[in-house]
This record gives C-alpha cells, structure tokens and sequence, in this order.
C-alpha cells in the first residue's frame, strides 16, 4: 500500500473517495454523526468537499441512552453543529438495552443493529442514496482481529470494507467509511487544528465490549511483538481483500452452472461441486446462502466448513444453519433451503383417495388421469413421455384403486424384479430424497402397490403379451 505520509487528512478523504467512487455529484449522504473525535472529523471535511464533489448531507444522530445525561449532552451537542454548519439534522433516542433484552442480543450487537436500522430509516425519509459514517483505519483493524478471534475466514480478514450494503430491520442502507486510510490520531489532530472539541465517549476507555478489549489489552501486546502491527494487519487486510474479491468472481461465473434457485431454496449438482477447489466450493455455498437470507450476519466459517466437510457424506446428511436454513445432502444434489421438502413434486395425502376409472381424479397438488383401451395385436407400444404415465394390465389391476401415502411395513415388487422388497429400501435405492418419501402418491390395489408414482410400477402389473386391455394413468401436476 502507498505511503500517506505527509497528506492533509482532507487530501486523503478526497483521494479515498474518488478512488473508491463512494460518492457521485448531486448525491445526497447522511452523515452519522455521535459527536466523537472521528464522525465529528468526518462531518467537516465532507462539508468542506462537498462543493468540490457536489453532494449535500443531512446529519444523522441517534441516542442510545446509554450514558444517561451524557447521551443527552451529546444530542445537544450535534444539534449544534448542525446549526453552526448551516446542515439539516434527524436527532432521536432509542431505547437500546430494552432492544437487547427483547431480541437476546449482547449490548454492542444491539447498538449496532439499532443504529444502522436508524441511518437506513433517515436515508430513506430525505432521499439520500448512502450513509457516512467515522470508522478510521484503527476501527478497520480492530474489526479484522475481531473476526479473526471469532474464527473468521479470509472473507472476515478483509476488515472493513470502503462500501457495504447492509440489510436491516429499517430496510437496506449503502455505508461508506471515507475515514478508512485516517488513523484515530489523525482525527484527533484535525480537530484540535481546527479548534473543534469533540464529545468524550468514557464507555470507550472500559474493557466491557469485545472491540475495547482488542483496542486497549490485544493491540498495545502485540505492538511488543512488533512495533508496525497496524500496518502489518493492514497489509494482511489489503491482500486478503484482493484474494477474496478474485475468488468471489469466479465462483459468480461457475455458479451459474453449478446451481439454481428453485421456489425457496438453491440447489447445487454434487458432482460439478466435489470437482471445484474447495475455495471455491467455499464461496459458491456462501454465496447460495447469501442469496436466500439476503445478508451473511452470523453465518460464521465454522458453518461454511461443516458444510465442506460433509460434501462427502452419504445421501439423507443434514447440516443445520442459522435462520432455520438446512444444507441436505441427497444423491446427486446438495439442497440449501429453509425446507428442502419445499422441491417435491408431490403434496402429503391424508387417508385414500379412490381413483375414478376411467375418469379424472383430484389429488392434493395434482390429478391423475386414467383410461382404459384395448391392446392391439402387434401395435405400436407407447413411449412414456415421462416418469408421471404408467401402463398396467388393466384386467389385473381392476377398477377398485386407491391413492395413498406410504405406511409402515409397504413392500412391493418394482418392475424387472423377481421378489419384492421393502418400499422404504427401493426408496433408498432409488436415490429419492428422504424429505421426499412421506409425500409420494402410491397407487394400490387393496393392500398391493402397483405404481410408486413417478418411479416404478409393480413387476405383477405390467403390461405383458398376453394382456389383453390396458389401464393408462397419467399424474399431471396442478
């Protein structure tokens, strides 16, 4: 990375923002505001750019109510920036902890949560386009060493990123960090050059969160070890980003073969999968996850790794995940879905359903279709057009069948078979999805199946040379 050595903080914000296009002429940007050294640092030099980029900005200041008088005074305090820099502002109070009791957060996750719902809110009520907000390059490592002691993977080494979309409870916000290449000290200087005095936040100088630990007790131990940590974890940042983002790509080009999206799950072909590099593997199953929950809020690498390991498993493997999500393996698929019994092509039947022949009969999902004709002498034998049309012999099968779900001890003869055998073990074999197999419709004759439907018909029913009539039933999915 290049030297800043020697480049006003203003210099550095302009060359950040033009290099990463946060900002476009006649956008407008809500600036978070909490009344710190860096977001106070952050709303001046973007109000003294603005001219230059061509954006407008609304202040955006949210009261947690967590330092009691304190939050109050900062309030007061942003609000007068507002007014001395001539800027619109949205100053409002949340209650935070009664969010983290109510959706069993820790205290920083709820902050966080409320926070970025806040500035989404705000952006979509004035029309701005992004966010800004005051994370500086000490904020960018801070957040890396977090994943990393968390378990994160090269996607958490990246740290912060200049732009990320979020989605949130107040809809989606686009945040920019145009702070990124400024150091904490830096914003501290320029506020002193300027004769601007910030708003202490004393929550920051305690060892309660997570990141003040990291900032006060892991950085200052490993600067023992070695003097440029910083720059050492900001190269680190820098190259897992470039790494990342290249893989990121082709696995977006290969997943276009490797998978689908089907009503409300993706579904992935083992086979093309299995041959991938298991970097890639990573981020096309990250990315199927990403598709379905819309974000990657605590889907952690061990989840992805689970996955991984079990690519290899046999049929019916169940890997569970955040949000309800289920990574299943099944013979030549893997299925991520919230329900993958969502995919079948069949509706549970409760009780029996007695088959109109000939005639039309209404199935849960679907109805089947029977007729009866008379086998001609040397006639041309009808190709199925698909796994839904079965031919019996209609004298044997009669006219008295019924429709079904499976139950316990179901054994038949599949087609080609001299003895029967359990339908749960031709299921298996068969290679059909165990979410599957309680749905599909069996066609019996009394207590004998004669067509699994969608699958096989029962050796003692086919049509032979000796039939002289055949009984035709289609299945046609409504």
């Amino acid at each position: 990375m290049p030297s800043t050595k020697n480049i006003s903080p203003e210099q550095k914000v302009l060359s950040f923002i033009k290099k990463h296009n946060l900002a476009e002429r006649g956008e407008k940007l809500v600036v978070a505001v909490s009344g710190g050294a860096d977001s106070v640092c952050l709303l001046y030099i973007l109000a003294g750019l603005h001219k230059e980029l061509g954006i407008k900005l609304h202040i955006a200041h949210l009261n947690h109510q967590l330092r009691s008088k304190d939050s109050a005074a900062d309030a007061r305090y942003v609000n007068g920036l507002a007014k001395k820099l001539n800027i619109p502002a949205t100053i409002t109070s949340q209650d935070v902890k009664a969010y983290q009791k109510q959706h069993r957060l820790t205290l920083e996750e709820a902050a966080r949560e409320v926070r970025y719902s806040f500035l989404a809110e705000v952006a979509a009520k004035v029309g701005a386009t992004k966010a800004a907000v005051g994370h500086t390059a000490d904020d960018h490592v801070e957040t890396m060493l977090m994943h990393l002691v968390r378990g994160s993977g090269m996607r958490g080494l990246r740290g912060l990123m200049p732009v990320s979309q979020l989605k949130v409870s107040g809809g989606k916000v686009t945040v920019i960090r145009p702070l990124l290449e400024l150091r904490r000290e830096e914003t501290v200087a320029y506020c002193r050059a300027h004769k601007i005095k910030p708003r202490l936040d004393a929550t920051n100088l305690t060892t309660e969160s997570t990141r003040n630990k990291i900032r006060l007790q892991l950085l200052p131990l490993l600067r023992k070890y070695n003097l440029q940590i910083h720059e050492s974890l900001m190269r680190l940042a820098h190259t897992a980003a470039s790494d990342y983002n290249y893989i990121e790509k082709v696995a977006q080009y290969l997943s276009e073969s490797v998978s689908k999206k089907e009503k409300n799950a993706i579904v992935i072909k083992k086979k093309e999968l299995r041959e991938l590099h298991p970097a890639l593997q990573r981020q096309i199953i990250r990315g199927a996850v990403a598709e379905l929950l819309g974000s990657l809020k605590d889907i952690e690498s061990s989840h992805i790794e689970d996955i991984i390991e079990a690519l290899g498993k046999p049929a019916g493997k169940v890997i569970g995940l955040p949000f309800g999500l289920t990574f299943t393996i099944e013979y030549n698929r893997y299925i991520l879905a919230a329900d993958s019994a969502s995919l079948c092509p069949f509706s549970s039947i409760n009780g029996e359903i007695v088959l109109k022949i000939p005639g039309k009969t209404v199935l849960p999902g679907g109805e089947i279709i029977t007729t009866i004709k008379k086998k001609s002498a040397g006639g041309k034998r009808e190709v199925n057009p698909n796994d839904f049309v079965a031919r019996l012999d209609y004298d044997r099968a009669g006219k008295k069948l019924m429709v079904r779900s499976r139950q316990n001890g179901d054994r038949f003869q599949p087609l080609g078979m001299k003895q029967s055998k359990k339908l749960n073990v031709f299921m298996i074999d068969a290679r059909i999805p165990q979410s599957w197999r309680g749905s599909i419709p069996l066609v019996c004759n009394g207590e004998e199946i004669t067509w699994v439907l969608g699958y096989r018909i029962d050796e003692r029913y086919k049509v032979r040379p000796e039939t002289k009539n055949i009984l035709r039933l289609e299945f046609k999915k409504t």
